[in-house]
Formats: C-alpha cells, sequence, structure tokens
C-alpha cells in the first residue's frame, strides 16, 4: 500500500513539474507565409528562441577583440576612428555638403594604413571605385600605392 501511494506522489509530481515547466516556456506567433519552393507554411506557435550562444543578453558585455596572431596590432574596424565632422567639413569645402550622388568620400591613404582622418586626406570616387580600391586595401597597406 504504501508503495502506490509513493508512486501515487511521483506521478502528480512529474505531471505538476511537467506542465509548470512547459508553461514557464515562452511562446512565438509565427505569421504564415510562403517558402522560396512555393510552399504555403500556416500561422502557427512555437518555441521562442534562446539567446544566442546560450548567455543572456543582459549577460556581461563581450570581451573587446583580442590581436589577430598573423598581426601585431588588434584588429579593429576603420569607422570607429572616422571623423563626421571632418567628413562634413570635407563635403562642403568641394561643394557637396549633402554628399554626391553614386560617389563615396575616400581616405587617399587609409586609416589603416596610418593616414589621418582630415579633409586634406580625403576624395571623392565612384562607388565603383571605391569597392575596387577597398578590395586592394583589405590585402594590405603595402599594396596601396598613392
Amino acid at each position: 500500500m504504501r508503495r502506490t501511494r509513493w508512486a501515487r506522489l511521483v506521478l502528480v509530481a512529474a505531471l505538476f513539474l511537467g506542465l509548470w515547466s512547459s508553461d514557464l516556456v515562452a511562446q512565438t506567433h509565427v505569421r504564415g507565409y510562403t517558402r522560396k519552393n512555393g510552399t504555403y507554411v500556416a500561422p502557427h506557435e512555437r518555441k521562442a528562441p534562446s539567446p544566442r550562444y546560450g548567455t543572456p543578453k543582459s549577460a556581461t558585455p563581450p570581451a573587446p577583440h583580442a590581436s589577430s596572431p598573423r598581426s601585431s596590432q588588434p584588429r579593429a574596424s576603420s569607422r570607429e576612428h572616422r571623423s563626421e565632422a571632418a567628413k562634413r567639413e570635407f563635403e562642403k569645402a568641394t561643394g557637396h555638403p549633402h554628399g554626391w550622388k553614386g560617389h563615396v568620400v575616400d581616405h587617399i591613404v587609409p586609416l589603416a594604413c596610418g593616414g589621418t582622418d582630415s579633409p586634406s586626406n580625403m576624395q571623392w570616387q565612384t562607388t565603383e571605385e571605391g569597392k575596387a580600391k577597398d578590395k586592394v586595401e583589405r590585402k594590405g597597406c603595402g599594396a596601396v600605392r598613392h
């Protein structure tokens, strides 16, 4: 008799915990959509996505990028060094205070190669020329010739 009571208690506890834990799972509504292959997926509910890399967004901030084993300097985006004030000054000085359609502001000597972020080191380039120059600059500072 004791064994059946214990079994019932375990069963009730398992059911309670199972139902209770399923209530904690966040649900997300997915609208109906058509896949690339043409099949239609009806609207449905699914489990909410888990945080990226298993850590919540409120966790500690990510560590800064470590230096690359191939270079002696840490890799940093050149956008971090760009001065919007210098860019605006260059645009005004060249007569295009709001930009120039089909063109981009380019650093003559790239910032990553030691160039300054001043209007004297800036030039207008067509978008295509800028993309071609960026490909060369990504290979290294030695490849850029002025």
